[in-house]
């Protein structure tokens, strides 16, 4: 079967693509996807106790109108809006969200010793080479210490000296010294910061139910348990695991950029081949934890840089809609992240354990709850992030170009490997900005090669 526009993947990036495709008129085109089900790594599950969960804490905020519109016309107004309440747990008690804004929160000592980090002459003035040196450089040695450090390994499940920042711009609130001594002295809290302090969620059916409605739009152009195996670039052919074979003229690829040309390519040179093991990754575990009984807690998510527990992450799914727990308003979905990697291995068969003696140690869950969990629920995703290494700029600049000159274009969080465009708003737009692109000639200006 020959089609013009081919789209392997049926996550925010490839679902993004066909809808924008149709709706400037072109219907030659067809999206593939391995999974029995759409939405990649936003899809949703139910599980058997009646608790939904998502692949971890995602959350809808937007920098772009045309996607704006895409939730609203997806959900046809079954949504609630939030503002965000976030927190750090540390030293035994709650600090707001950003740490770095509000440590007048902490025990004194810890206070002195974060504010004495940012004194003039305490951080290092050289030009930063990794994300280790640029902590050290906007934070100071107290901050690093106490939460910079430790939380970013144990997100990324990779030291921060082996890892770029130039990704950063809006994902990591920067700090001065005068901020934080009037904050401290005046007793203030700044919470406000960054992009997602409103958010929008699905009434029904997790952060999924937008993506199986763009799916369902689409018909028969969604061909779901339909799994890339091989793609032979110079014939512009795919071959799929269930037999079938495709051809097309141009092809956006939305899986891992890495097993395209490792796994998938059958023309790469042992020089992609090794651009592509520059490309590093971590691993994340997502344990549910279904609650009998509620406890008064408006936070929507929280962070844990201490080792008191193994999650790094942890989202109050029932907050962002009551319909995420099986007894709404009665009980309460306790939602996990613990991220893994050879920098970081963990026992994956312990760590649903693990996460509960976590949410005891944390306060999120009293000991004697413990009887009154209706369900436990988890998700082993081998692709959480991709991780912003030293190597991963020289490396995308090697792919790209040879993909693309051959009609392959691959986009979404792991078809880019960027990190600072993989939020949900990006993905989708990353899709319709190239099929802009194919059909209108226009540029795309959130992924750029």
């Amino acid at each position: 079967m020959h089609v013009k526009y081919l789209i392997v993947g049926a996550g925010p990036t490839g679902l993004g693509a066909a809808r924008r495709l149709a709706e400037l008129g072109e219907n030659d085109f067809l999206v593939l996807e391995r999974n029995a089900y759409a939405g990649g790594l936003a899809a949703s599950f139910r599980d058997s106790a009646g608790f939904t969960w998502d692949i971890g804490g995602h959350v809808v905020f937007s920098h772009y109108e045309y996607f704006d519109r895409l939730i609203e016309e997806a959900l046809d107004g079954a949504f609630l809006e939030h503002m965000r309440i976030a927190r750090v747990r540390i030293a035994d008690r709650w600090v707001p969200y950003p740490f770095q804004n509000n440590i007048r929160h902490l025990p004194q000592d810890m206070q002195w010793e974060c504010v004495q980090g940012l004194m003039p002459g305490k951080r290092p003035e050289a030009q930063p080479v990794n994300f280790r040196e640029w902590i050290d450089c906007v934070f100071g040695a107290g901050i690093a210490r106490h939460f910079m450090l430790p939380y970013n390994f144990k997100v990324w499940a990779t030291p921060a000296e082996l890892m770029g920042y130039r990704w950063i711009g809006e994902r990591v609130s920067v700090i001065d010294l005068e901020m934080v001594v009037r904050n401290i002295i005046l007793s203030l809290d700044q919470v406000s910061w960054g992009p997602n302090n409103v958010f929008r969620f699905p009434l029904h059916g997790g952060t999924g139910e937008i993506f199986r409605r763009m799916a369902d739009r689409l018909g028969d152009r969604v061909r779901r348990s339909t799994a890339v195996v091989g793609v032979d670039a110079e014939s512009r052919t795919v071959r799929c695991a269930n037999g079938e074979v495709f051809t097309y003229d141009h092809m956006l690829s939305t899986g891992p950029l890495d097993l395209l040309v490792l796994e998938q390519v059958n023309a790469a040179s042992e020089t992609l081949r090794d651009a592509a093991r520059q490309l590093a990754r971590n691993s994340v575990y997502v344990a549910g934890v279904g609650v009998d009984g509620m406890q008064e807690d408006d936070t929507c998510w929280m962070y844990f840089p201490e080792d008191t527990s193994p999650f790094y992450r942890l989202t109050n799914f029932h907050n962002y809609s009551p319909n995420n727990a099986a007894l709404p308003g009665r009980s309460r979905a306790l939602m996990a992240e613990t991220s893994w990697s050879a920098h970081k291995p963990e026992k994956l068969d312990t760590l649903m354990d693990k996460t509960i003696e976590g949410l005891v140690n944390t306060t999120m869950l009293r000991n004697e709850e413990r009887d009154r969990i209706l369900s436990t629920w988890s998700i082993a995703v081998d692709y959480g992030y991709p991780v912003p290494t030293l190597g991963r700029d020289a490396a995308l600049a090697t792919l790209q170009p040879w993909l693309e000159a051959r009609s392959i274009y691959s986009r979404g969080r792991f078809g880019g490997w960027k990190y600072e465009v993989a939020n949900m708003d990006h993905s989708v737009m990353q899709g319709v900005e190239w099929a802009e692109r194919m059909l209108l000639g226009k540029e795309e200006t959130t992924y750029r090669v």
